[in-house]
């Protein structure tokens, strides 16, 4: 056992939406400690320069390893696809990223049309364009940023008019193409799953990244002797520099956790 084995496995993303990597972290990995830190006050990271993403992933990246993170998740798309090279190059500490799934989708779909919605971030970076490139030429990638529907999930806005007129004019746009399945290129649009498939029916396969990353992650600590066998108590802490209302909401009450305000 490596003598860091206790540490925390460290996330991060623009806000709330890379608890849902987060939980199907916890759920494979039950053993391990976790920190958590939601950037909400600069998202979406999907409206920003490569630049700026760039320095607001650095910042992430130093404030979790001052706590002593022993690997780092980027449960962020947009911070994937614009950062994790310079992260993996500059930093000592194993880094796990966050692609769209359209490989699975690719692979599996029938009518070689598959919609991914994602932020403008996502979707105009280089890595995403090297990924798609790469899959199968007769398969169609239909593209739609989902525009507007991190600001309303950060805000806890997931069933208003206004999230449900947002949600349904993207889909159409994609539904219209024949798409049979649907990617989820951002980590907080899990949480809209429910209302997605109220617009899309049951004939359209959606994917997420969660249990990939989960898995990779649980891969990375075996390849570097880091995963926990500690016989101790779990702690999760999750940081925000916003309100802390809407973690509470999307973590629920049933966990052993805690969450801070943190000026970063």
């Amino acid at each position: 056992m490596n003598s860091t084995s206790n540490n925390p496995i460290g996330v991060f993303d623009s806000g709330i939406g890379g608890t849902s990597i987060w939980k199907e972290i916890n759920t494979l990995l039950p053993n391990e400690n976790t920190i958590y830190l939601a950037d909400s006050k600069n998202a979406p990271y999907g409206q920003k320069s490569e630049e700026k993403i760039l320095e607001l992933s650095i910042k992430n990246t130093e404030i979790l390893l001052e706590k002593n993170c022993k690997v780092i998740v980027v449960a962020c798309n947009t911070a994937t696809t614009n950062a994790i090279q310079y992260l993996r190059e500059n930093y000592n500490v194993p880094f796990i990223g966050i692609e769209p799934a359209i490989k699975p989708a690719s692979i599996n779909t029938k009518t070689k049309n598959i919609g991914i919605l994602a932020t403008k971030g996502t979707l105009n970076s280089g890595l995403f364009t090297a990924t798609s490139s790469n899959i199968n030429k007769e398969v169609t990638i239909i593209e739609q940023i989902g525009e507007g529907l991190v600001e309303l999930i950060e805000k806890g806005d997931l069933t208003s008019k206004k999230m449900t007129d947002l949600l349904t004019d993207h889909l159409q746009k994609l539904i219209k193409h024949n798409i049979d399945y649907l990617v989820l290129g951002c980590t907080h649009y899990p949480y809209l799953i429910p209302q997605i498939r109220e617009v899309i029916g049951t004939d359209i396969t959606i994917i997420d990244s969660g249990q990939a990353v989960a898995k990779q992650t649980k891969r990375v600590l075996e390849n570097n002797n880091l995963l926990n066998i500690k016989n101790t108590k779990v702690k999760h802490r999750f940081y925000t520099n916003t309100t802390t209302k809407v973690l509470e909401f999307v973590l629920g009450n049933n966990q052993n956790y805690t969450i801070e305000n943190l000026n970063f």
